[in-house]
């Protein structure tokens, strides 16, 4: 089986990224990205985002999730606090979330301190949810060890039946995260892999550093 990818190249040129186009304040440069991307239908899921943590095992790991919500304090996702990444996170706060938009040749990477959202915000964004999804949260000790995937089907079923004319109750161990960035990259893609990319590392709570870096 021959392996050898060193055929698989891009010519990135569909944009460029100087001080000229770069708001000033990264949160709002990050909205303008995300509604270019969502404008140009060239991805399924703009919110998907990488969530990279260190682990108990002092491992780093990645996985993809949705962002659910950002603002000036930061970007939101949800997930159980007893799976392996909410376990992580609460032991370490430190996190890296990374977004790649590959349509519009983008990345944007995130590096901030994580943080529980209070539980009324929790709350009300679990009541939001379709029933199917809520009832998912109840059924799966995420991260767990499970025989088979018959568990996971019976245990829904239960639950089905006995929800039928309930509301759902938020799992204790389900909610939100706020990830607060101390740092922010914007990469575009450009001809040559002579890439723009300019890092906006935070000073204090209003004011940016903003640098451009050698692709």
């Amino acid at each position: 089986m021959d392996n050898n990818l060193h055929d698989y190249r891009k010519s990135y040129e569909k944009s460029s990224l100087d001080r000229g186009n770069l708001n000033q304040n990264p949160l709002q440069q990050f909205r303008s990205w995300f509604n270019d991307v969502e404008k140009s239908g060239g991805s399924d899921e703009t919110n998907a985002m990488t969530v990279s943590t260190i682990g108990a095992d002092d491992f780093p790991k990645s996985r993809i999730v949705l962002l659910k919500y950002y603002d000036e304090n930061g970007f939101v996702f949800y997930t159980n606090y007893e799976s392996e990444k909410g376990k992580a996170l609460i032991d370490n706060p430190k996190t890296c979330l990374s977004f790649f938009w590959p349509n519009m040749e983008r990345q944007v990477i995130i590096k901030g301190l994580a943080e529980k959202l209070p539980d009324i915000v929790s709350d009300n964004y679990f009541a939001s949810r379709p029933k199917g999804s809520q009832l998912g949260a109840l059924v799966s000790n995420q991260s767990e060890i499970i025989e088979n995937r018959e568990v996971l089907e019976n245990e829904l079923k239960s639950l089905e039946d006995k929800y039928q004319n309930k509301e759902v109750p938020r799992p204790k161990s389900w909610g939100g995260f706020l990830v607060r960035p101390q740092s922010m990259e914007f990469w575009q893609g450009r001809p040559n892999r002579l890439h723009d990319r300019f890092r906006f590392t935070l000073i204090d709570d209003l004011d940016w550093k903003i640098e451009r870096l050698a692709p």
